[in-house]
């Protein structure tokens, strides 16, 4: 089966490396999450973010409480860096950020290749359940970061 993706770009007006250094720091994924996931980072914080590194989570999806491992499979410093969930509520979920600098600010582009669990169902638990939650965890992030970053 193939993975859904969603890809979201939003300019934010600040520079490229104030930025990546914002998206650098584990503990701002609680600004970006909204509030109905109860989204906790259990790993101790401050994290070091790079290729290899481990962050564990705890988060609600339609209230059912996940557990969720990623790994940053890649990081490129003022450029990119890859999660990949290694344990949670997806079959796969592979999120790239990736950063630019263009006039007047910084290009951030999310995007996300994931699968629903549910094998032989998934096509009807993504379009049900799964395809409008995500959307709406982007949606959240963007209107968000509008606000962190102001014009």
């Amino acid at each position: 089966m193939k993975p859904h993706k969603i890809v979201r770009k939003t300019i934010i007006k600040r520079p490229l490396e104030e930025v990546f250094q914002f998206f650098s720091k584990a503990e701002n994924l609680n600004l970006l999450t909204p509030p109905e996931l109860e989204f906790k980072i259990l790993t101790p914080l401050p994290i070091k973010m790079k290729a290899g590194a481990l962050i564990d989570y705890r988060i609600k999806l339609n209230g059912i409480p996940f557990n969720w491992k990623t790994e940053i499979c890649e990081w490129k410093e003022n450029e990119c860096f890859v999660d990949q969930q290694i344990k949670g509520p997806y079959r796969i979920w592979h999120h790239t950020h990736a950063f630019r600098a263009v006039d007047g600010g910084t290009e951030m582009t999310d995007e996300v290749k994931y699968l629903s669990p549910g094998w032989f169902l998934e096509p009807i638990i993504q379009a049900l359940f799964i395809k409008n939650k995500v959307e709406g965890i982007f949606d959240y992030r963007n209107a968000k970061l509008k606000e962190i970053f102001p014009d």
